[in-house]
């Protein structure tokens, strides 16, 4: 215990004072888990509300594989892509193995089924009559679509969150497909990685760690407001609409 409030004492002053290796991974994780997000969530949304909506054979064999995807081990994922990049591989003439575009598709891929499985979950979970309703009234396929998107905009809030956490503390697949060079695609936690393997700097890795914990911690709470907010904002409405 004595030698953990010893490391402790030694990583705060580097985070109070700035230190500019401890603040360049910052913003290289979060440029990654931002990027990543955005790209998953507009990939992944017209999967998701094909799948939440779709009444076709196969719909939930589909739907297993969605939930299942979410358990990949990263490192399997890093390893893919890799192959994929390496010269010879399908996207070998992009040349972006070991580097921060590499790892923008990895992070993507690991983000993606966070959209694909949670989001048609959120929409088959909305009230059975709805978009029956709807339907009936003559709604064409883009209008329900944005219908259920927003009903459903809680799920699909959750949906980001898991898809922001996911990327923002990934360590394995970095690794394989970045590299972990430091100054070029190191993130948070593979720095923390790299500080405890390669240099045994205990202090510096516990001053990384500690601003991944503050930065998860503060952005999965605004996230959670934003949340809760369309919940009530959500209550509201219908509770002025039927009165």
């Amino acid at each position: 215990m004595g030698f953990l409030w010893s490391q402790l004492r030694q990583a705060v002053p580097l985070i109070y004072h700035g230190d500019s290796y401890i603040w360049s991974v910052t913003w290289v994780t979060l440029r990654l888990a931002l990027v990543s997000t955005a790209a998953a969530t507009v990939i992944g949304l017209p999967f998701a509300v094909t799948l939440g909506l779709g009444r076709f054979r196969g719909r939930r064999v589909l739907q297993a594989l969605a939930n299942a995807s979410m358990a990949l081990p990263s490192v399997v994922v890093g390893v893919f892509v890799l192959i994929l990049l390496l010269p010879g591989g399908v996207l070998g003439s992009l040349q972006i193995e070991f580097t921060l575009r590499g790892v923008y598709i990895a992070q993507t891929l690991l983000a993606l089924p966070f959209i694909v499985a949670l989001v048609p979950a959120a929409i088959q979970g909305l009230a059975p009559g709805l978009l029956q309703q709807a339907r009936a009234l003559g709604a064409g396929r883009m209008q329900l679509a944005v219908l259920a998107l927003r009903e459903a905009r809680i799920g699909l809030l959750a949906a980001v969150i898991a898809a922001f956490g996911s990327a923002i503390s990934e360590v394995g697949a970095v690794v394989i497909v970045g590299g972990n060079i430091q100054g070029h695609d190191q993130t948070l936690g593979s720095a923390v990685l790299q500080q405890i393997t390669d240099y045994a700097d205990y202090p510096e890795a516990v001053g990384i760690g500690l601003v991944l914990l503050v930065l998860i911690l503060i952005l999965m709470a605004a996230l959670t407001v934003l949340q809760q907010r369309a919940g009530g904002l959500g209550l509201r409405f219908r509770t002025g609409t039927v009165s």
